[in-house]
């Protein structure tokens, strides 16, 4: 067995976690093990059929054993509840785990989530991280991604970092470098900045989704050239990552979820979730907002016609573009 220096943990293994922690595992030494742990049988005999040429993957049952065995536990969770169980769970839990481990051998241990997750579940971890017993020793990381499902598989997801143990951070980027690009793992601030930074970007990028559909429609509607409409977007004041990166309009760039029946991408439920997040953050702190709430209705009404639900963001553009003007 590999000593919990040599061993990286990886909890949660979905459409992003992955892609996610095969690049992690493309990424370590040949002598570092890598342990997996998902809720899904097939998931974890594909991840293992995958890696069979790479270094040592073996399989954990839980987040306790994960975190006895690895000196570093990374999770990638779909949201709170799934993170209260993963990591509070008094028998099962990562944060047991850690208290377990460290006080047999009193090493240091790093644990990091990495989706984008409620701050008040966030924040409720780290209190907990400080109030164990073993507090000196565990280091809790939130750290969301930004890249959606084709950053996660290229590799080149951003990394939004919040800890209150600043020493940890190189060692923290040196693990998502492997699964994102290096100057682009930030460090945002304390426990829970990393996560408002992920919201707020997610806020924008929601909006903007809508905006771009919408001005891409009205380009359709006119019988437009779209194609050349995009060039023309991408150097002038309209630029933006929608429209530059993951254009909702068919055809127009290869390989992105419109270009696949909207397949595969940021699900518009997802999209909905996190814009709502975006605007509970607003009123706690007590920002004005205006463009949330029109553009949470138009998601609803989008996703409530099955041709649309379940489906990439972008498909508002569709859902635009086949919707009579009210």
């Amino acid at each position: 067995m590999a000593s919990p220096e040599k061993t990286v943990a990886f909890i949660g293994l979905g459409v992003m976690g992955y892609p996610m922690a095969l690049n992690l595992c493309k990424g370590l030494s040949p002598d570092t093990t890598l342990l997996i742990c998902d809720v899904v049988p097939s998931a974890l005999e594909k991840f293992h059929t995958d890696t069979s040429s790479l270094g040592p993957v073996e399989t954990v049952e839980n987040g306790f054993e994960a975190a006895l065995r690895a000196n570093t536990v990374i999770t990638m969770l779909p949201g709170s509840a799934a993170v209260k169980a993963v990591y509070l769970d008094p028998a099962t839990g990562v944060i047991a785990g850690a208290e377990k481990a460290t006080q047999d051998s009193g090493a240091s241990k790093v644990i990091m989530e990495c989706g984008t997750i409620e701050t008040a579940t966030i924040l409720e971890v780290a209190k907990r991280a400080k109030e164990s017993r073993v507090a000196e020793q565990l280091t809790f990381v939130d750290a969301p991604v930004s890249g959606g499902p084709m950053g996660a598989q290229d590799g080149t997801l951003t990394f939004m970092v919040g800890t209150d143990n600043k020493s940890a951070f190189p060692d923290v980027k040196s693990y998502l470098s492997h699964m994102g690009k290096a100057d682009a793992v930030f460090l945002c601030g304390d426990v829970g900045a990393g996560t408002a930074f992920k919201v707020i970007n997610n806020y924008l990028s929601a909006i903007t989704s809508l905006a771009a559909s919408e001005a891409l429609n009205i380009g359709a509607k006119m019988g437009l050239d779209l194609p050349l409409l995009t060039d023309v977007i991408n150097v002038s004041g309209g630029q933006c990552w929608v429209v530059s990166k993951s254009n909702p309009v068919p055809g127009i760039q290869p390989n992105v979820p419109s270009s696949r029946g909207y397949e595969g991408g940021f699900r518009i439920e997802l999209c909905a979730k996190v814009l709502k997040m975006g605007s509970e953050l607003a009123e706690m702190v007590g920002a004005r907002t205006i463009l949330d709430k029109p553009t949470l209705e138009a998601f609803g009404e989008a996703m409530s016609d099955e041709r649309y639900r379940g489906k990439d963001a972008r498909v508002v553009y569709k859902w635009l573009n086949e919707s009579e003007k009210k």
